[in-house]
């Protein structure tokens, strides 16, 4: 992280909160509207985000929902492609592909997913808090209100604000909810008479409570306090990790403008510099962060690079004449060091690995078959000598149907070709998301033995299509005893 020291300032802003007063009362943070360049991206693209989430529930592929995660009844959709428990090594090669990016992508980028991509900010800046700002106003109006006296227009304001709160509160709810018991099944309770669902009611009215606690009240002490990915972060970060950052080498020493520099703006020239920094210490990137940090300090906890001080310092910058990029993206050893490479060979390296482990995840996932099958020895029994010369082994299968539809499936001897299965089981199809289990034997002549164990491959079809391959041995009579 950036040494204040070196940048000419005291690190005593580290010693507490920017909204925690020195009795330990929090200070309600009023951030003004920001707007430029990168606030435009977001917006842009927290919308597409937003219309992915609440379009995610009612998309279906081949008449399945897109997405769905149904932890009680052990059902999971990706992409319309139904997952099993007996997935579960993808979900943890998942797991930890999830937790190496992180890693990876936070030493490089920083902490663009909490700006960018995090729904705490998404639904707080990108929803909640336009909302309030088309109530209430920008922040000298919002502070103004609430130092006003109760009165008919407080009232109101405050009425219709926190009523359109809760309702965004409880439409989110359900539509999380949506992710979990399915879109169809939300149809039909939300149609259903209320009273044949009343538990269920209250639980999403809880949990509707819960977030518009966090989105009305909580909000930024979410990313300070709660939030594990924010304390972590700062273990992560180095001298080399991109992040929004002060130029501080350029900014400093801070000055107020001058009558000689409003002279100069008036004139179209640049301000004179030699004496002073370009930070004209007008304030404007504290104003409008929403967790009220100075970014000037330094890289800090509390920073969730949402490049709103970007924006408003390029405005200040362009009415005074002066370059942007006083705050911008940019490492501590690009700054100290100006003619290092923001990309140096540890953010290509790392943005390598991250590839990498991305596409071996891909790889798993589209080798993932329709089936799953597990064929065992049948337990308690021996080899058998079924007449001169030829010996059975007695197997045990449970085959897993991991799509929707039903379908047939055949069990068939691959190798060696000298021996043959006969099913003892008469099922031969499979329902949808259902399993079926069954015995089979398989007869091998003693000429087509190799000692104890002889390897042999078995296929599971449906038709025509082999759907997966099955290793397994068959066990000799020597071992058994069987003549």
């Amino acid at each position: 992280m950036a040494d204040v020291k070196e940048q000419g300032g005291d690190e005593s802003f580290r010693d507490h909160l920017y909204n925690v007063a020195e009795d330990g009362k929090r200070l309600k943070i009023y951030p003004k509207k920001p707007a430029g360049r990168f606030y435009r991206g977001r917006t842009w693209f927290s919308w597409l985000l937003l219309v992915l989430l609440f379009s995610g529930p009612f998309i279906k592929i081949n008449g399945h929902q897109l997405l769905l995660l149904n932890i009680l009844e052990r059902k999971f959709v990706l992409f319309g492609i139904p997952f099993w428990p007996q997935d579960f090594h993808l979900v943890v090669l998942s797991g930890l592909t999830l937790i190496v990016f992180i890693v990876l992508f936070t030493a490089i980028y920083g902490r663009v997913w909490c700006g960018w991509a995090c729904p705490q900010t998404i639904f707080l800046e990108m929803v909640f808090r336009k909302i309030e700002y088309l109530i209430e106003g920008d922040a000298p109006r919002a502070r103004s209100l609430d130092r006003r006296k109760t009165d008919f227009n407080k009232v109101w304001k405050k009425a219709l604000k926190h009523s359109i709160f809760f309702t965004l509160s409880f439409l989110i709810a359900n539509v999380f909810l949506a992710y979990i018991i399915g879109s169809d099944e939300l149809i039909t309770i939300i149609t259903d008479p209320i009273d044949a669902h009343i538990g269920g009611l209250l639980s999403i009215v809880i949990f509707s409570l819960v977030f518009y606690g966090v989105f009305a009240k909580f909000r930024e002490q979410a990313c300070i306090i709660v939030c594990p990915y924010g304390r972590f972060q700062s273990a992560l970060v180095d001298e080399n990790t991109i992040a929004v950052t002060y130029d501080f080498k350029r900014g400093e020493t801070r000055g107020h403008l001058t009558r000689e520099d409003k002279n100069r703006m008036q004139e179209g020239a640049p301000l004179k510099t030699e004496q002073r920094g370009d930070c004209i210490d007008c304030h404007q990137c504290v104003d409008v962060c929403p967790t009220g940090i100075d970014i000037r300090n330094g890289i800090q906890l509390e920073c969730v690079n949402c490049t709103a001080c970007i924006d408003a310092c390029d405005d200040v910058m362009d009415k005074i004449n002066q370059p942007r990029g006083l705050v911008r993206y940019a490492s501590l050893n690009s700054i100290k060091h100006p003619n290092n490479r923001l990309f140096s060979k540890r953010v290509v390296a790392y943005s390598g690995v991250l590839v990498v482990l991305m596409g071996l995840l891909g790889y798993f996932f589209s080798i993932r078959g329709d089936v799953e099958a597990t064929i065992l020895r049948q337990r308690g029994t021996l080899t058998t000598r079924l007449e001169e010369g030829v010996y059975g082994n007695f197997f045990q299968f449970n085959i897993v149907n991991k799509t929707f539809d039903a379908m047939e499936f055949d069990i068939r001897l691959l190798q060696p070709s000298e021996g043959s299965l006969r099913m003892i089981t008469e099922e031969r199809s499979i329902e949808g998301q259902t399993r079926v289990t069954g015995r089979f034997l398989i007869s091998m002549p003693e000429t087509a033995l190799k000692g104890v164990q002889t390897p042999m491959k078995l296929g599971i079809f449906s038709g025509d299509k082999l759907l997966e391959e099955v290793k397994m041995s068959f066990q000799g009579p020597s071992q058994s005893g069987g003549r």
